[in-house]
């Protein structure tokens, strides 16, 4: 069965309206903050492959390794006729899920959706090539704001894999989770992958590795803006931090200002003194009765928990009550 035509909520204007939304705030404020959401160029995103290789970056793997385990149960346990991922990029990772589904039977659409119009496309064609019994239909969207565009009726499950969920502060994630709950029907379930709570010396490594890959997909967002928006960033001007905060349980990834600057960036002239930062990320880690605290307020209670055989990484799956 070949992919259907993208659906299309996000375009090119859109894309470059909320950069300059978000630079505009980000670059204007007290203590200087870009989203993450904007490393992930062509460049940035094979970056972020490379990274998910390195030896120090262990949630890509930890994460296949619970999927791997546990895929089957989750087709067993969830039944569903319509599977669904929030910021899909390849769906590599979601094979595991779809080869499990298939082998089950019953699994009829698969729905992925994603802010990349190149990639959305390349990865349902490709997976629509793989899994000819499959109904693919990609949409182009921002799952911050696109929820209700999703397809109704059947037996859904939505899966967030990734962690990404972590790239989200508290009160961000609220009204994430809340959105998600009204997108879904009473039945409907949520599978979200997160990265736990563990020892400093594990995740922050994990941040800043050896190689330096990550200082690079960190300098990129500067790239970016210099790209996008015109701006004179000089990019290696800024030091990779990563800095794990004991309080509120998260990393974040940090651009240091090694020497007084000025940069021009839309209509704004920004000024960075020595040693000032700019945070670009933070990577929230969890605990198992938090995260499941956090579905409930939503109307999303858990009902199975899995990590990998370290401990380091969860999936969680809830259900919409």
């Amino acid at each position: 069965m070949s992919s259907e035509p993208l659906e299309i909520y996000l375009d090119d204007q859109d894309i470059a309206e909320s950069l300059r939304r978000d630079v505009r705030v980000g670059l204007s404020a007290g203590a200087k903050w870009l989203p993450p959401k904007w490393f992930y160029d062509a460049r940035g995103s094979e970056l972020f492959d490379e990274i998910t290789r390195l030896p120090e970056y262990y949630p890509t793997r930890a994460e296949r390794a619970v999927l791997a385990q546990h895929a089957a149960e989750i087709a067993e346990v969830t039944g569903a006729k319509t599977l669904i991922e929030l910021g899909s990029g390849s769906s590599e990772k979601t094979r595991l899920l779809l080869d499990a589904f298939t082998r089950r039977g019953g699994l009829g659409t698969f729905v992925p959706l994603d802010v990349s119009v190149s990639a959305l496309r390349g990865s349902t064609e490709t997976l629509a090539a793989d899994y000819p019994g499959l109904r693919v239909r990609g949409i182009v969207g921002d799952f911050t704001r696109d929820l209700h565009r999703l397809p109704a009726g059947g037996r859904r499950l939505v899966i967030f894999l990734g962690g990404t969920i972590g790239n989200l502060l508290p009160a961000e994630r609220a009204e994430f989770l809340t959105r998600m709950r009204a997108a879904l029907e009473v039945g409907d379930w949520f599978l979200v992958g997160t990265d736990l709570v563990k020892d400093p010396s594990v995740i922050v490594p994990a941040y800043d590795d050896a190689a330096g890959v990550t200082a690079e997909f960190n300098r990129n967002v500067l790239r970016v803006l210099n790209r996008e928006l015109g701006a004179d960033f000089e990019p290696d001007a800024f030091a990779h931090v990563a800095l794990w905060d004991p309080q509120r349980e998260w990393i974040e990834m940090r651009l240091r200002a090694e020497r007084p600057m000025r940069v021009r960036v839309l209509d704004l002239e920004v000024g960075f003194a020595a040693g000032e930062e700019l945070r670009t990320e933070v990577s929230a880690k969890f605990r198992p009765e938090g995260i499941a605290a956090e579905l409930a307020v939503a109307g999303l209670p858990a009902e199975r928990f899995w990590t990998d055989p370290a401990g380091l990484f969860g999936v969680t799956l809830a259900r919409a009550d």
